[in-house]
């Protein structure tokens, strides 16, 4: 019988439950270390904590960025992130981020820029709890 020997104290994929059911119990893997698609739980968990750390736009912070024609130097991009990382340890939500004549209205939890305006732009903000220069 297929469920022979089976370790009941371990997890098996869907995928492994079906080859072992359908006999082929030399596709089951016995190493706990890496997924079915071969990757460490370590690699997994680095890969979703520097997805979850990007810094995002929203749809209506891309428009912006489009409609005000604001270009970002892979240097002020850095210095927007770090900005954002900054008023996180400070306990800021929203915060305005500025990055020389831009300035940024960001999501701190969620790490999502939600709007940009330029220096061009009239500056006025509300619903913010705090301000970095970056």
């Amino acid at each position: 019988m297929a469920l022979n020997n089976l370790n009941f104290n371990r997890n098996y994929s869907i995928q492994q439950m079906q080859d072992i059911l359908a006999g082929n119990r030399s596709k089951v893997s016995t190493d706990k270390s890496t997924s079915p698609l071969g990757q460490s739980f370590e690699e997994i968990l680095a890969k979703q904590k520097e997805q979850a750390s990007a810094l995002k736009f929203s749809k209506h912070a891309s428009e912006r960025l489009i409609d005000r024609d604001i270009d970002m130097t892979d240097e002020q991009l850095e210095r927007l992130e770090m900005g954002t990382k900054k008023a996180s340890l400070k306990g800021i939500n929203e915060s305005l981020v500025m990055v020389d004549n831009m300035a940024f209205i960001v999501n701190v939890k969620n790490n999502t820029v939600i709007t940009a305006v330029t220096g061009d732009d009239e500056m006025v903000f509300s619903n913010i709890d705090g301000a970095v220069i970056a």
